[in-house]
């Protein structure tokens, strides 16, 4: 009986074909100075939830002005729920640091992912994580669209997903705005980079 022996790609090979720990650097059309809410107009996200919260709540959604209206909030984006450096490094530098958030008088601290509201939420039960970070869903992308934050990762087997990025937003408008320069990089973005930055 024959058998074939698949082989699993090196992580080179991955980072290489992913664009991962290219030298081009990552530009968005949000800047410092940006209002997200007249940037991604007609946006809303989705805030993490159980499918029977979305079934009781007729599968609402939060508009951007509700999110970022006379608040300061430190929001972060990466590429996918139970992906590794998003599990395992970009959530905890915020989780780890948010009574440094709250001293500083931040209002919240925001996790979004173009993934649905219902794995998010899984996810952030997983992570223990829900008490200190808002998490909410980017379902169909259209928030990182807008914002130009949008990335193919279909060689990775995503599909359109999030760059790795973090900002700084005071009543909607952009203060500080971190963008990793490939997906896989953690340079930028994590929580001990923007609380400095506040």
């Amino acid at each position: 009986m024959a058998s074939t022996l698949l082989k699993r790609p090196s992580y080179s090979a991955m980072r290489s074909a992913v664009g991962i720990g290219a030298s081009s650097r990552a530009y968005a059309a949000v800047a410092v100075g940006t209002d997200l809410v007249s940037a991604a107009p007609d946006v809303s996200l989705q805030k993490a939830r159980s499918w029977d919260e979305g079934v009781s709540s007729k599968f609402s959604t939060t508009p951007l002005k509700d999110i970022f209206k006379d608040k300061k909030v430190v929001i972060f984006g990466l590429p996918g729920a139970y992906t590794g450096f998003c599990s395992q490094q970009h959530v905890p530098s915020y989780k780890n640091n948010i009574d440094k958030f709250k001293a500083k008088g931040i209002d919240s601290v925001i996790c979004v992912a173009v993934n649905d509201p219902y794995v998010l939420n899984g996810w952030a039960d997983k992570l223990e994580a829900k008490d200190s970070i808002e998490f909410y869903g980017d379902f169909d992308g259209s928030f990182h669209k807008s914002l130009e934050l949008d990335k193919d990762l279909s060689v990775a087997l995503l599909g359109p997903r999030s760059q790795r990025w973090s900002s700084y937003v005071v009543d909607r408008k952009v203060k500080v705005l971190n963008v990793e320069e490939a997906p896989s990089d953690f340079k930028v973005s994590g929580g001990d980079v923007i609380l400095g930055q506040i």
